[in-house]
């Protein structure tokens, strides 16, 4: 599968990396909006073609699949000049700035048949299937509790404090404590409330959000641009807990049995960077002719982006796109 990445930042780097990593998929070509940069990039990561635009890399034949990995403010017009073009889409995260948006594009891929994933590397983890199996075969009895924080330090970066960059800690952080609930319950969400601490600019930078599932859980999780957080996820129950490491990229999940005695840890098998699941998906989903990845189907993306627009609009957050 020949890979075009779109965009030439930190997060289209490990793209390549990933990409030069695999023997199933090739970073074959790079789109920015300067020749010289997408020419330095290709040169670095030994990727045979750079483009000077966006709509060059979307018009090669050749390229099978789409990564655009441009800041999430950004991702609205050119996923829709790919869709319309024909071209299957890997969006990273978070999928667009608004559910406005994503219902757009969601609906435009449909109409024209073709392929559609969000790039939330969590959801394609082989740690999501372990965790599940887990919890099915009972070894922590009925989930009643889950937690997770994920918190980094980012000082005054663009992206997070800028409203027209879509900034703030919820769309850049907040998504993957979100997505850490539903990725293993499906249970409806009840009730959601949350606060948080927002910048000069008026971009939430510390968030701290509580939902009641309708299957009784409680889901408490916070996410910080400010702050160096623990990173761990819990789902706590009545038999036991399973403590995910890193709900950003797990790699050791820790079962304990009653009154919290050490089970067993499990390790993810080895990795390149975490990132080469989604990339396989999406070629399995392209082989079988689907136009959403089974790991993260599209009524997921909506659900997700739905519960951020409702939080943004209670702490008064809004870019310009909204």
């Amino acid at each position: 599968m020949k890979v075009g990445i779109i965009g030439t930042g930190w997060i289209a780097e490990k793209a390549a990396i990933t990409l030069n990593g695999l023997t199933e998929c090739e970073a074959y070509a790079v789109g920015s909006r300067s020749l010289d940069t997408a020419d330095a990039f290709a040169k670095k990561w030994n990727i045979p073609k750079a483009y000077g635009s966006y709509a060059q890399l979307i018009a090669d034949p050749d390229v099978d699949l789409v990564y655009i990995g441009t800041p999430h403010s950004h991702h609205y017009d050119v996923t829709k000049e790919a869709i319309l073009a024909g071209k299957p889409c890997l969006v990273e995260k978070a999928f667009m700035a608004n559910v406005r948006q994503t219902r757009e594009i969601i609906e435009l891929a449909h109409e024209h048949r073709v392929f559609l994933a969000e790039a939330i590397w969590t959801r394609y983890q082989p740690a999501v299937g372990i965790v599940r199996r887990l919890i099915a075969d009972g070894r922590i009895g009925e989930p009643r509790l889950i937690t997770a924080t994920l918190g980094y330090s980012m000082g005054n970066k663009p992206r997070i404090m800028r409203p027209d960059l879509c900034g703030g800690a919820l769309l850049d952080l907040g998504v993957y404590v979100l997505n850490f609930v539903r990725m293993f319950t499906d249970s409806d969400i009840q009730t959601i409330d949350g606060y948080c601490v927002k910048s000069d600019t008026g971009m939430d930078l510390t968030n701290t959000i509580t939902m009641i599932l309708s299957d009784g859980i409680v889901a408490n999780v916070q996410s910080s641009a400010s702050c160096v957080g623990d990173n761990i996820g819990v789902i706590a129950g009545t038999e036991g807990n399973i403590i995910i490491d890193n709900v950003n990229n797990p790699q050791t999940i820790t079962v304990n049995g009653p009154d919290r005695t050490f089970v067993e840890t499990i390790r993810v098998p080895r990795q390149i960077t975490g990132y080469e699941y989604q990339f396989l998906a999406c070629r399995e989903a392209l082989q079988e002719e689907l136009l959403e990845p089974r790991e993260m189907p599209h009524a997921e993306v909506l659900y997700i982006m739905q519960l951020m627009d409702d939080l943004r609009q209670k702490w008064g957050v809004s870019y310009p796109m909204d």
